[in-house]
């Protein structure tokens, strides 16, 4: 009898052979316009130029390869899988026609809020589409509002809709994806990724982060279900020697050991040291280094496949480089 995951596996090789000399073998960044329009107001951490400064730091040479593609709008089925229509409901009726207008204590939205989280999502979407057909090696969509605090029914931590979880399960439903990895060194801990696949044995999810601090989740022992969650939280001052450590000892041996068919990154890079909503001390090398090692897991694993998504990062100049240094690095595929 064949299995599910031999299937999948003859179809994934099916794919890449069909696709193999119309592979552009490069990196795909996806981003969106509607990311510029909403805007919180002032004194908020995720603003646009957040996404200007990444932007600019691309006009260099070293990313003239780089294949780009505006995020398309992504469609209310999509975001189905993972939300409740009450959700959706409550940003609707809470988005304003003019102004501003908070959503609970963390939140601001503005009329174009709601949009620019529909192309956030899209874009993790087309991302995921262009590295499962063979179009890119591996893609990085830099879009906000980020994703990975959104529960299923409820928008939190500058998060509308969770991004990362809408794009895992739109690779699971359109091609038969089984073995899904999530990897979040974000500085604060993704409880939104973790609470929709606490019960998902064919999801791992690995997240360093830094504790205490907001949301309060991500402790050792939170292990999910079917022991697919792993957290390695760091404290507060710890440097690039603490993270490594946290990788090689708990994430990258589990990440290699459950050999998924593709790996999602949370790539938040507001453990630098100069971001003003953490208390870690990365610095840009620490980001490359990372994503070297996550890269070759899925060159042993998953032919590659990589989808990297933004999440935190509040220095709009230090977010440019250590965005820089990861795209470099995912270049290097």
């Amino acid at each position: 009898m064949i299995t599910r995951r031999a299937a999948l596996t003859g179809l994934i090789a099916t794919i890449s052979a069909q696709d193999l000399k119309a592979q552009t073998k490069n990196t795909l960044f996806v981003s969106a316009q509607n990311s510029f329009l909403h805007d919180p107001g002032p004194g908020w951490p995720d603003r646009p130029d957040r996404i200007s400064s990444i932007l600019n730091a691309l006009q260099a040479p070293e990313f003239i390869t780089l294949s780009k593609q505006e995020a398309p709008s992504a469609e209310l089925e999509c975001i189905l899988r993972v939300h409740t229509r009450q959700l959706i409901t409550v940003l609707e009726q809470s988005t304003p026609k003019t102004g501003l207008s908070p959503l609970g204590h963390d939140m601001t939205l503005n009329p174009h809020s709601l949009s620019a989280a529909i192309a956030s999502a899209g874009g993790a979407i087309a991302a995921t589409d262009a590295v499962m057909r063979g179009k890119a090696q591996n893609s990085f969509v830099a879009t906000r509002p980020p994703g990975h605090h959104a529960l299923a029914n409820q928008a939190m931590g500058f998060c509308l809709f969770n991004n990362v979880a809408i794009a895992a399960m739109h690779a699971r439903k359109l091609y038969n994806v089984e073995r899904i990895a999530i990897v979040d060194f974000d500085v604060h801990h993704g409880n939104g990724v973790q609470d929709f696949f606490w019960n998902d044995k064919n999801t791992l999810y690995a997240s360093t982060h830094q504790m205490p601090l907001y949301p309060g989740t991500g402790e050792l022992n939170e292990t999910g279900a079917f022991n697919n969650i792993v957290n390695a939280p760091l404290s507060r001052g710890d440097s690039g020697d603490q993270f490594q450590d946290a990788l090689k000892s708990r994430i990258l041996p589990r990440l290699d050991l459950f050999a998924p068919d593709i790996i999602f990154i949370c790539a938040g890079f507001d453990a630098h040291i100069h971001d003003p909503l953490g208390g870690l001390r990365l610095l840009e090398e620490d980001f490359r280094n990372v994503t070297l090692r996550i890269m070759e897991i899925a060159q042993r694993r998953c032919h590659n496949r990589i989808v990297s998504l933004l999440e935190g990062g509040y220095t709009p100049q230090d977010l440019a480089r250590s965005v820089s240094a990861h795209i470099k690095a995912l270049m290097e595929a």
